[in-house]
């Protein structure tokens, strides 16, 4: 039975069915779906402004994982950013000045690629900015490494009719070290140990059991060979010519003698751990015309482009010296 509506007519007395016209029926159709409209557009809009359709989730955790192999990109670059530095430090200031050649100027280094904007379609997306610094750190590397290249070719050619220098000039490390894990701390300000303040190291110190064997790092003449209580303790000092020395410090006991000459992995001494030293290793310094210089830069007979990167981390450390 369908369901009728009845209203009081206060004239007749009565109760008489109501009748909708169908104007009012329309009316009350339209105000419906007009309500309609308003809350689904209303669960809408909450639902897309607070809740990720299974499409969106999947692209967010594309993005985030984007954004995160782009820091870890970002972090490599650095990382052979250091490397590269390095070996355009050996290339102007050790293999260039040996054979009496003119660094590769730092204009060349620096040069930029030139032209029109190649990174322009990178700028549309949110993260460009991090996307455009991370291909550009990339294109730099890449014409660096071309030009360093190019450069050991220019030496391989300037070495021939060097092999006394080449022979004379330090290039191995002074302990075998073949996995690298004996560098305690490198060249640079370091933390005395004994002091316990901030002072200039300048050397490497090598880690080793006290005898281990320390080897002459080039050819040359023993200078030196001296010990002292509160300094270097036992030690020896090779003179290599062409303005080169290198010191071997707190040995257990020399090998060499003054006037001596050695050969580049001549046993000269052993690691030890006399005069102002913390535990046993052996203080290794190179110098050019008296001056210490960062001796990283002169393993190159004796390690990998790859060995060398780690060197360059290890030789980073720093924290406290051992002597």
């Amino acid at each position: 039975m369908k369901n009728e509506k009845y209203i009081f007519n206060a004239q007749t007395l009565k109760y008489e069915r109501a009748v909708v016209s169908w104007g009012k029926r329309l009316l009350n159709v339209f105000m419906f779906v007009c309500a309609s409209v308003v809350f689904s557009l209303i669960i809408s809009s909450v639902v897309y402004n607070f809740f990720d359709s299974p499409k969106e989730k999947i692209l967010k955790s594309e993005l985030s994982g984007l954004k995160e192999q782009y820091a870890l990109l970002d972090k490599e670059t650095a990382r052979l950013n250091a490397v590269l530095d390095g070996l355009q430090y050996r290339d102007g200031n050790i293999y260039r000045v040996l054979f009496e050649s003119d660094p590769i100027p730092s204009s060349v280094w620096e040069a930029g690629s030139g032209g029109v904007n190649k990174y322009k379609h990178l700028e549309k997306y949110d993260n460009g900015e991090l996307m455009i610094d991370v291909s550009q750190k990339v294109d730099k590397l890449k014409r660096q490494m071309a030009i360093q290249s190019k450069s050991y070719d220019e030496i391989a050619t300037l070495i021939k009719g060097k092999e006394q220098m080449l022979a004379s000039i330090p290039s191995i490390q002074p302990v075998k070290n073949r996995d690298l894990e004996r560098i305690a701390s490198g060249f640079g300000y370091r933390i005395d140990p004994v002091y316990k303040v901030t002072k200039f190291h300048s050397g490497l110190d090598f880690t080793a059991p006290i005898g281990t064997e320390i080897f002459a790092t080039g050819d040359g003449v023993v200078e030196t060979v001296d010990f002292s209580y509160g300094g270097y303790g036992n030690e020896v000092v090779i003179n290599h010519g062409y303005g080169y020395k290198t010191r071997y410090a707190h040995m257990s006991r020399t090998k060499a003698r003054p006037g001596q000459k050695v050969t580049r992995g001549e046993v000269i001494g052993y690691v030890g751990n006399t005069g102002k030293s913390t535990g046993p290793h052996v203080h290794y310094e190179v110098l050019k015309s008296n001056e210490a210089i960062n001796p990283i830069y002169f393993f190159y007979n004796d390690v990998t482009d790859a060995m060398f990167a780690k060197i360059v981390d290890r030789s980073q450390n720093a924290g406290q010296t051992l002597d």
